[in-house]
This record gives structure tokens, sequence and C-alpha cells, in this order.
């Protein structure tokens, strides 16, 4: 397909600037495998797994059979005091891979309804079990928790929150941010860090707002849309023993984290911390079809359960059309055991180790380069800001990668590499070398 055989005029498009789109458009009509075709025909290498979701690669046979036979068989049913066979299939194989007694799954569409829903569900158990009082939620600087209200509430990404101030949640705190800038370059490994990131949690955030007042503190395991920027070391076990504490509850947000990009099941899995409730989308379905959930621990659900009023009251007030989805749910089941018939999780973690190595032989001492970071099956490279245009250079090496036949992904003044699972040394090389030449390109 030619450009000039559509109008591009009616689409206004998420997280773009869409002015210089227009003059330069980039459209995709084809995928398989690691590739995309685009509008004039050319083959694109996928190096973000586009935006960390297609997992198991691109046009995948036995993912797309599962949602034919789906259409064919059962194609919706209303989740409301109904459900469909899919949808139990799906949470049992989810319940199944988290870790705990991570077993209880709460579906939705998406990351961005899925932090609100894990923030709806944190302000109903506490009222159930007689703390209705816990009503404050603590994110962190630069969190992504997609774009509701409440997840750009507890988000700390400041572009997502400038326009919407006036009706974020008031009664939001947030923590430090967890980079370490001694710690510039990370190769494979849990960074060791001299600052105490969880101090001012403990020493003001807590005693400010008094601890029996927070309902969730929420974060996600490895800050990715801010730039894959990676956790100190026992930096999560610490905070999960701060909620034990003080009777809060953490929330992983592993949208991106979650099925594999670790290596493991979940980032959870990964650092050995156990949530009270696991937000997950993306990868579950390998992109193609919208679904999300929050896997919650039994006693959420059970708390809620233990209730005085008749039986046929709702103990949750909330819920979504497409919530379980019979067709996304099929996609789901396809998904996983297609990941666990291939292994595809530990090659993950295997190749994310082949991606490091090349990040960090490749770009080091390049110009610009500030940091390189690289952990599971993503690695970032940081540049230098142009003064007074603040992620212009990577947007810029962004377009000049596209134009070379290599999709990375921009995330402020960091460029981020996450390819699929099924990635080879030779996509690697690829991505990795043209990415080179475009940072030295636009020194």
């Amino acid at each position: 397909m030619a450009y000039n055989d559509f109008d591009t005029g009616n689409h206004w498009l998420p997280f773009t600037p869409n002015r210089h789109f227009k003059k330069e458009p980039r459209v995709f009509v084809a995928a398989d495998g690691m590739h995309f075709t685009t509008h004039d025909g050319r083959q694109v290498v996928d190096g973000i797994s586009s935006l960390w979701c297609v997992g198991a690669g691109h046009n995948r046979k036995p993912i797309n059979e599962a949602i034919k036979k789906q259409l064919d068989t059962l194609d919706y049913a209303t989740a409301f005091n109904a459900a469909n066979d899919q949808a139990f299939l799906a949470a049992q194989k989810i319940a199944a891979m988290a870790p705990g007694d991570l077993n209880k799954v709460l579906f939705c569409n998406s990351g961005s309804e899925a932090a609100d829903t894990s923030m709806k569900v944190a302000l109903a158990y506490h009222r159930a079990r007689g703390e209705g009082h816990r009503n404050i939620f603590i994110g962190r600087e630069r969190g992504y928790h997609g774009v509701g209200f409440g997840g750009m509430s507890v988000g700390g990404i400041p572009a997502n929150r400038k326009v919407y101030g006036t009706a974020l949640l008031p009664r939001v705190d947030h923590m430090r941010f967890i980079h370490d800038p001694a710690n510039a370059y990370i190769h494979n490994q849990e960074p060791v860090s001299q600052e105490d990131y969880l101090l001012e949690l403990e020493q003001r955030i807590l005693p400010l707002h008094s601890p029996e007042n927070v309902a969730a503190i929420i974060v996600e395991p490895v800050a990715g849309s801010a730039g894959w920027y990676l956790p100190p070391k026992g930096y999560l076990k610490r905070l999960r023993e701060i909620c034990d504490k003080h009777g809060i509850l953490l929330i992983f947000d592993e949208v991106i984290t979650g099925f594999g990009r670790m290596g493991t099941s979940f980032g959870a899995d990964f650092y050995g911390v156990v949530p009270d409730m696991l937000n997950f989308a993306k990868c579950v379905t390998n992109g193609v079809i919208p679904l999300g959930g929050v896997i919650c621990r039994d006693k959420l659900y059970d708390t809620m359960m233990k209730t005085d009023a008749p039986e046929h009251v709702i103990e949750f007030f909330h819920g979504y059309t497409y919530s379980g989805h019979p067709v996304s749910c099929a996609a789901a089941i396809a998904t996983l055991d297609l990941y666990q018939k291939e292994g595809l999780f530990p090659r993950a973690g295997e190749m994310g180790k082949v991606l490091g190595d090349a990040f960090h032989s490749t770009f080091k001492g390049l110009p610009n380069v500030v940091g390189i970071r690289s952990l599971g099956l993503a690695a970032a490279v940081e540049l230098a800001p142009i003064a007074g245009l603040p992620g212009k250079r990577a947007y810029d090496i962004y377009l000049d990668c596209f134009r070379k036949g290599a999709l990375v992904r921009p995330a402020g003044d960091v460029v981020v590499i996450a390819p699929p699972y099924v990635v080879e040394k030779s996509h690697i090389d690829q991505l990795v070398n043209t990415l080179a030449d475009s940072i030295r390109q636009h020194a």
C-alpha cells in the first residue's frame, strides 16, 4: 500500500508530535516475526516489542488460530452477572504463574485501567476491614501508571501531570526517584547505591500523613516508561517490610516487567518480593488484543467477601464492559502456552545478557552518552540533552534509526531497546549498530 492510498487527516495519534508526524508519516501495514513492513514497502526491525507488548514476535499462528476459533465459538458475552469459560481458564493460568498467594484476577483492558482498578481495590479492602480512613496513596517520582486520573495522580512523570493537575487526586504523595547518578553504567546487575532512597518515606512522608491513613504504595519494579531505571539492591524488599510494618498495601505495576521481560514470569519473581496486588497488561496477549488485569492476594478477596450484606448485593462495585472478554482471554491462554512451550522467559533472560554486553561494548565513550543501563531483556542509553531542547536529541536519533530500518524508543533523553524474546544476536547487532551510527551522526 502506498502512502497516498489513505488519508491521515482524521486519526489523532496518541503520545505523538502530530504536527511533525504529518510531515514524515511512519505507518506500518504488516508484521511478521521480528519485522514490520511500512506503507512504503520497507522492512523495520522491531526493537521495542511494539511498546513492550510483543514478547513472542509478530504474527504467531497459535495465537491467531486461538482467536479465530474463539470468534467462531463465542465472540462476546457480558461480564456482569454472567461469565465465559475463557475468562475462568485465563485467570487460572495467570494465577498459577503469579508468586505467593496472588490468586484472584480482576480483568480489565489496559495498564491504565489496571492501575485505577488496583487503587479502587485498596480503598474497598481497607473499608471492608473497618479502616476506611486509609485513603492516601503514595507513588514515586518518574513513575508511570497509565493515563487514568488515578494512575496519573500516583504517577510521577511531570509531562503526564502538568495539564491535568487541578483534577488529580488530592491525597497523594511521592517517594524519591531511584536513580543514583553515581551508577551511570549498570551492566546486567542490580545497582548498589550509597543513597538511602526510602529514608524520606520513613522519616518524612509517612510521619507527615500518619501511616494509618495510607492505603497503598504503588511502584514499578523497574521504571520502564521513564527510561529503564533500576531499583537499588534490596530496595523492593525493604519497601515490602515498611508496608508490612504499617499495614499498607504494596502494588507492583508490572505492565512492562510482567510476563517475561526480566527472564522470569514477573519482576516480583526476579526481586523475590510478593506484592499485595500485581497489575499486568501488554505481553499477556502478545499485544494482539487488549487485555489487562490486577492479581490480588487471597486476603483482599476474602475480606471483601466477609460481609453481612444480603447475597444479592455486589461486594466490589467495579468492572468494565469488556472485563474478561472471551476473545482476549483466548488470546492470553494461547500466548502464555506459547511462552511456556518455547521457553521464552528464560530465553529473554539469556538474550538480555547479549543485549547488555552489546550496549556497554558499543556505546560507552560515544559522544553525548552519559549512562547505560541493562538488566533483563531491555537496555537504555542516556544522552546529554541539547541545551534548551530537552528530548530533541533522542527524538532525532529515533527518527534516524527508523529511516535506517530500526525501531527504537525515545524516552526523554534516553533511548531504549527492548526487543521480543525471540530476538537473535543478528537483530541485536543491527539495532545496536544502527543506534550507534545515529548517536555519532547527531553528536
